[in-house]
């Protein structure tokens, strides 16, 4: 999957030592904010590995578009999203232009016919419902 957005927060890098082969991990996370929906989102994204980390170098404020793969993890009954990216371009000349909401004319900029009442008989029903609806 791909997202385009401006990267507006860095987290701090996480490493430690796998329990299972004994060699060191480093992760780290960044928050992007889609620039091409009506309603930006804001998605948390990691790169894992201190060779991936260096070759991104990824910065707060810049426009990226991130290809990542979703996966999700089970640990003692519950289950976790992970979205790790596995290639960031700068190279944005593609990306599609932000969306912008559509412009809405006044109410009064366009009067609407006038005509007659309609009317709409009113029969009450008998119901069992206890909806109000």
């Amino acid at each position: 999957m791909e997202l385009i957005g401006k990267i507006i927060n860095v987290l701090p890098e996480r490493s430690g030592v796998s329990a299972r082969n004994g060699s060191e991990w480093k992760v780290a996370s960044y928050v992007l904010e889609t620039v091409s929906d009506r309603f930006p989102r804001k998605m948390v994204f990691e790169v894992f590995g201190s060779d991936k980390i260096q070759q991104f170098a990824i910065q707060s404020g810049e426009m990226v578009r991130v290809s990542f793969d979703i996966d999700a993890h089970e640990y003692n009954g519950r289950w976790f999203n992970s979205i790790r990216a596995w290639n960031v371009d700068r190279n944005l000349e593609s990306a599609p232009a932000p969306a912008t909401a559509p412009s809405v004319a006044p109410f009064d900029a366009a009067p609407m016919p006038a005509s007659a009442p309609v009317e709409v008989p009113f029969t009450p029903t008998e119901s069992n419902e206890d909806l109000p609806f």
